[in-house]
């Protein structure tokens, strides 16, 4: 394609030059593909959907997709030492390596980004089976981590050309009640926040809906920045988190030296039913953090009435907090792996679009009394 005729097309689409349909699914580089499968479905109810593999005629990885209403996980692990994915779980642990976004276009989705300066991951290509094609594309954002741009439109197989259905009858894990992608939160290093906040600006056509600064989040000890980027229909946000100055070692930054880079700090999975949600998980093994008693000694008239009852909430720690629009329940997970870095947050929006702020200090003094534990505070 002429750069005139791109240009062109810039200009004429530059009201919306990225439309977003939502979170496709989030890829993990892990050690163990097969038992992530395994951890995802018995311990938060996703069910088995597809595989690729050696058997599928993939050689160098095995992939394993779980889903959970429009929530899709793919588990991928190497299966020879000496290539990227091996390399990138040797350096980083598990953690996210793609955060899939669906397109109707991702040839343009392509042009657009990488005409604006964003650095190709992947060239648009087309994947085909008996099935129909998927076109996918990428493009780099932080750390290792990429976008990756889906165009399913013209696709009918379990999942996309490369994989097989995979199920496991004997093994039929119930739905936990979690059901899309609320948000995921990116890592970045000291005063590298703004440069990322630009880059979705310019480059993928976002706004910065929120800004928290170290007044903001912070305790006696340690404190980070946060910005808040949304697409232009609030499908998709990526908060950016980055550290700052403290007498300790912050969340972020005992992130940051553990997974060795930037990265995925964690992903917001939504339910309309955050009480019953959490006693389901819990029941399975969920490891969550836990905020002292007292931070329910006056929360209704921190955040005025609410429709759940209050001691359900209490017994499983949920927190509360209120904006403008309505309130939000949400509790976050421990880390889900060994290193500590990648955690879930569970969170039921009753109106609110923000993120929580009344909770940020509870919530960093819950993350640092762990981080104390494990002797990284």
């Amino acid at each position: 394609m002429s750069t005139i005729s791109l240009e062109k097309r810039v200009i004429e689409n530059n009201a919306d030059f990225l439309p977003l349909q939502g979170t496709d699914y989030v890829e993990f580089y892990v050690g163990n593909a097969k038992q992530a499968a395994h951890y995802y479905m018995s311990a938060f109810g996703f069910q088995a959907i597809a595989y690729a593999g050696p058997e599928t005629g993939i050689k160098d990885r095995a992939s394993y997709v779980v889903r959970q209403n429009k929530l899709t996980f793919v588990l991928t692990t190497p299966i020879r030492s000496g290539n990227p994915i091996a390399d990138h779980v040797y350096k980083h642990g598990d953690g996210v390596k793609h955060l899939a976004l669906m397109v109707d276009n991702a040839t343009d989705a392509w042009d657009q980004t990488t005409f604006r300066g964003a650095e190709s991951y992947v060239e648009p290509h087309r994947l085909q089976d008996e099935n129909g094609e998927v076109v996918m594309s990428g493009v780099k954002i932080y750390g290792d981590t990429a976008h990756l741009f889906i165009e399913r439109k013209n696709y009918n197989g379990v999942f996309m050309p490369g994989y097989r259905a995979w199920s496991l009858p004997h093994f039929q894990p119930t739905d936990t009640g979690l059901l899309y992608v609320d948000h995921c939160v990116g890592n970045v290093g000291r005063n590298r926040m703004n440069q990322w906040v630009k880059f979705y600006e310019e480059v993928m056509g976002f706004k910065n809906i929120l800004t928290f600064d170290d007044e903001d989040i912070s305790t006696e000890y340690s404190a980070l920045m946060s910005k808040v980027m949304s697409n232009g229909n609030g499908f998709v946000k990526f908060p950016i988190n980055e550290p700052a100055e403290g007498k300790r070692k912050s969340q972020v930054e005992e992130y940051l030296e553990f997974y060795d880079g930037e990265g995925v700090q964690h992903v917001a999975m939504a339910t309309h039913d955050i009480v019953k949600t959490v006693r389901d998980l819990m029941s399975r093994g969920v490891e969550f953090l836990k905020v002292p008693n007292t931070y329910y000694d006056d929360l209704l008239d921190r955040v005025g009435h609410i429709d759940e009852d209050l001691e359900p909430l209490k017994e499983l720690g949920i927190l509360v907090d209120r904006d403008n629009e309505g309130y939000l329940l949400q509790l976050f997970s421990k880390p889900v792996q060994d290193r500590p870095t990648l955690f879930f947050e569970i969170i039921q929006r009753k109106g609110a679009k923000s993120f929580g702020k009344g909770n940020f200090k509870a919530l960093f003094e819950a993350i640092e009394r762990e981080q104390e534990a494990r002797g990284n505070l």
